[in-house]
């Protein structure tokens, strides 16, 4: 009987540890991605610079580039430096906005690109995804993912401790992406794919159910190792379904109606925890797990109510209003409610009166 597989494009190799943006020449050469270091260097504003100064030994050969990352046109500006170049691979170091403008910039001109992350924010470290700003608003871009992932423990444990608990709430949210991606198959027949939920949903329980804190090396760990199977899901599915739902849609009306208000990871995991709120209303088993993504985001110290964002109950029910708006083509419990601003106005009232 005939064999049935399909291949799966993933990272050469992925290395979460203490120390490891010291091995990052001999990755290059032992993984086949530069032999002689003729690679570009991409760097952005904070611990990039202290990074490329500590690889600047084992690859001396490479060709150093700054960016203030984030935009489209800062991608565009990136590319034209890297265009007509005989580069192995280009290396973005850095938070999220320098690792989506050096993703896209990379896949623009087909150059390798290895992502070496000093944040823990978001989940664009190995996604096929680029999120940039441009004219006033902000889009997602298909990318090729990263060649190699370098996560270095001692650079994340520097930077802010308020974006690495912001990615617990990103990792969080995928739970809620889960259960809209399959809400959706229900109802309109949408294909879900089992590998992608499997992937994404394993991560997300892993830091659901870890007892330690972003002061303890195994849960930041667990955290960035989530992050990855995150963005490696959206590759096999060929779509973000698995980890963006309604929780990310409220996100976004966030950004635009009230531009400034959090971080992307802290925005996710409060809509996700009203999201699920909304689905216990006709599914009462999902009380429980309404709960758990409660308590989690609790221990992390995470926004769980409008106020909590310095936000207005009547706030937030704008944005959950407008938020089917910034997906028009997604179906998620805020589509499958329709509640119109009164009644949402209503349940975000009572959702805040439930939070202990």
């Amino acid at each position: 009987m005939p064999l049935l597989t399909r291949s799966v494009q993933t990272p050469l190799s992925i290395d979460v540890r203490r120390g490891a943006i010291a091995a990052l020449g001999p990755l290059l050469v032992d993984r086949r991605i530069s032999a002689g270091g003729d690679v570009a260097v991409v760097v952005g504003p904070g611990q990039g610079e202290r990074i490329a100064e500590l690889i600047a030994p084992t690859l001396d050969h490479a060709l150093v580039l700054h960016v203030e990352g984030g935009t489209v046109e800062s991608a565009l500006a990136l590319g034209e430096k890297l265009r007509g170049r005989n580069l192995d691979a280009v290396v973005g170091i850095g938070g999220g906005k320098t690792i989506d403008t050096t993703k896209y910039a990379a896949s623009r001109y087909g150059i390798p690109m290895v992502a070496v992350a000093t944040s823990l924010a978001n989940d664009g470290i190995a996604s096929p995804v680029a999120t940039l700003d441009h004219d006033g608003g902000r889009g997602s871009y298909g990318v090729h993912i990263p060649l190699a992932v370098v996560v270095d423990l001692d650079f994340v444990e520097q930077g802010p401790d308020r974006q690495t608990r912001a990615g617990v709430g990103e990792t969080l949210s995928k739970i809620n992406a889960i259960a809209d991606w399959q809400l959706s198959n229900q109802v309109t027949g949408e294909p879900v794919d089992g590998l992608a939920v499997a992937m994404a949903r394993s991560g997300a329980e892993a830091v659901l159910r870890h007892p330690g804190d972003v002061t303890d090396d195994g849960f930041v760990t667990v955290l960035a190792e989530s992050l990855i199977t995150s963005g490696l899901a959206m590759a096999i599915a060929g779509t973000s379904r698995p980890a963006s739902g309604g929780c990310h849609e409220i996100s976004h009306a966030l950004d635009i109606l009230f531009p400034g208000t959090a971080g992307h990871g802290e925005q996710c995991g409060l809509g996700a925890l009203f999201c699920t709120y909304l689905r216990a209303s006709i599914d009462p088993a999902q009380r429980t797990r309404f709960d758990e993504i409660s308590a989690c985001l609790k221990r992390h110290d995470l926004p769980r109510t409008p106020a909590d964002l310095g936000l207005s109950n009547d706030d937030f029910a704008r944005a959950v209003e407008y938020a089917p708006r910034t997906r028009p083509d997604r179906y998620t419990i805020l589509e499958h409610l329709n509640l119109g601003y009164e009644q949402i106005r209503e349940r975000v009232g009572d959702y805040a009166d439930v939070i202990d």
